[in-house]
C-alpha cells in the first residue's frame, strides 16, 4: 500500500505539529551526498589555478559561475509552490556528482565554467523545494528541522573537501571523475524513497492574502538581506579561499583541505544547535550571537601559526555558519501561503551576494593580498549586528 504526502499550504492543510524524523533525514541525506560533490571547486582551486594559470580575480569567479543559476531561484520556487518537481531533486545528485567529478578533465576555463553552470542549476533544483520539504515535516520545530537539513550541507562540505584532495592525489586532478558513481547511487536511493510521495502544493489560498503575507516578508527580507550583505563577504572569503591562502602561506594542499574540513565540520554542528537552540531562546538572540563572535574569530585566525589555528577554524565554523538555518526558519515561519517562492527568493539573494563577495574578495586578495581581504570582511561583518534588531522577535 502506498502513501501519498501531499504538500499543501500552510493556511489550508492540517495542522502538523509531529517531527517526522524518517522523512527529514531522508531528505536530508539526499543533501548530503549532492553537497559532498558541489564542494570540490573550493579545495582543489589551487590546482585549478595552476593548470590555468589564474589570476585570483578570475579564480573567485568560478565559485560566482556555479552560483549564477541561483537568479532564477525565486522563479523554481514559484514552479515548486504549484507543480512536482520531486524527479527533479531526485536527479539532482547525479547531474552535480558528473559534473564535479569532470573538474580535472576540462581542457579550458570556458568548459570548466560550463560543468560549473550545469552544477548551479542541479543545485538550485534541488536547494529551493528542499528546505519547505523539510519544514512540512518538521511540523512545529521548523528550526530543528532546518538544522538538520543544513548540518547535512555542513558535513557533506566537511568530508567533501576530504574526498576531492584524496581523490586528486590518488588518481589525479584528471583522473578523479570516477567518484561520480556515488551520485548515481544516491539519486537510485532518493527515487526509492521518494516515489510514492507527492510534492505538489495544493494550490487553494485565502482571497486576497497574496498582499498581507508578502508585506509581512518584506518586513523581513529587507534586514535580512543587510545582514547576508554584512555577513557573506566574511563567509565567502573564507569558505573560497581559505585553502588558496594557506597555500600562499607555505601550507601543503593536505594542510588547507583539512583546514577547510575542519572549518565547515564545525560549521555543520553550529548549524544543528543554532537552528535547535533558536525555537528555544529566539532566532534574534542566537543571530546576535554568531554576528558578533565569528568576525573576531576570523582576526585572531590571521594571527595564529601552525596547527593552532585549528582551534580556532572550530570555534569559527561553529559562529560563522551558525546563521543560516536560523535566518531560513524565519522564512518558513513567515512564508504562510508561498513557502517554496520565499525560500527561492532567499536562496537567489544568497547565492547572488554570496557569488559578489567572492568575486570581491579574490579582487581584494590580488590588490591587497589575501590576509588583508580577510580582515576587512570581518570588519564589514561587525556592521549587520544592529541589523539584528530590525528583524521581528518573535
Amino acid at each position: 500500500m502506498t502513501t501519498q504526502t501531499t504538500f499543501a499550504s500552510p493556511s489550508t492543510r492540517r495542522p502538523e505539529t509531529a517531527f517526522k524524523a524518517g522523512q527529514v533525514l531522508t531528505l536530508a541525506g539526499g543533501h548530503f551526498v549532492h553537497d559532498v560533490f558541489s564542494s570540490f571547486l573550493v579545495p582543489l582551486l589551487p590546482l585549478v589555478i595552476e593548470k590555468f594559470g589564474l589570476s585570483l580575480t578570475l579564480a573567485g569567479l568560478l565559485p560566482a559561475v556555479y552560483r549564477f543559476p541561483s537568479v532564477f531561484n525565486p522563479f523554481i520556487g514559484v514552479l515548486a509552490d504549484r507543480i512536482d518537481l520531486r524527479i527533479l531533486a531526485i536527479l539532482a545528485p547525479t547531474v552535480t556528482a558528473t559534473t564535479m567529478s569532470l573538474i580535472g578533465v576540462a581542457p579550458s576555463y570556458a568548459i570548466l565554467a560550463i560543468l560549473l553552470l550545469v552544477a548551479g542549476t542541479s543545485s538550485s533544483v534541488l536547494h529551493v523545494p528542499g528546505p519547505v520539504m523539510v519544514a512540512h515535516f518538521a511540523g512545529a520545530r521548523v528550526g530543528k528541522g532546518m538544522s538538520f537539513w543544513m548540518t547535512a550541507g555542513e558535513l557533506a562540505r566537511t568530508i567533501g573537501p576530504l574526498i576531492a584532495v584524496s581523490a586528486a592525489s590518488l588518481w589525479g586532478l584528471e583522473g578523479m571523475y570516477p567518484v561520480m558513481v556515488v551520485g548515481l547511487l544516491a539519486s537510485a536511493l532518493l527515487y526509492w524513497r521518494l516515489k510514492d510521495a507527492s510534492f505538489t502544493p495544493q494550490d487553494i489560498r485565502p482571497h486576497n492574502s497574496q498582499g498581507v503575507q508578502w508585506r509581512a516578508l518584506l518586513r523581513v527580507f529587507v534586514p535580512i538581506t543587510g545582514i547576508i550583505l554584512c555577513k557573506n563577504f566574511m563567509s565567502s572569503a573564507l569558505t573560497t579561499f581559505l585553502p588558496t591562502f594557506l597555500s600562499s602561506e607555505g601550507k601543503s594542499l593536505w594542510f588547507g583541505g583539512t583546514a577547510l574540513a575542519v572549518l565547515e565540520f564545525s560549521g555543520a554542528v553550529g548549524a544543528l544547535v543554532s537552528g535547535t537552540l533558536s525555537d528555544r531562546l529566539g532566532r534574534r538572540t542566537v543571530l546576535l550571537m554568531g554576528l558578533t563572535i565569528s568576525p573576531l574569530l576570523v582576526l585572531a585566525m590571521l594571527a595564529a601559526e601552525g596547527w593552532v589555528l585549528f582551534p580556532i577554524l572550530i570555534a569559527l565554523g561553529f559562529t560563522i555558519l551558525s546563521p543560516t538555518p536560523v535566518v531560513m526558519a524565519i522564512i518558513q515561519d513567515r512564508a504562510a501561503d508561498n513557502p517554496a517562492t520565499a525560500n527561492g527568493l532567499y536562496m537567489g539573494i544568497t547565492f547572488l551576494i554570496s557569488s559578489g563577495m567572492g568575486v570581491l574578495a579574490g579582487r581584494m586578495g590580488d590588490v591587497l593580498g589575501l590576509r588583508a581581504a580577510f580582515a576587512w570582511s570581518a570588519g564589514v561583518a561587525l556592521l549587520g549586528i544592529p541589523i539584528v534588531f530590525f528583524l521581528p522577535r518573535r
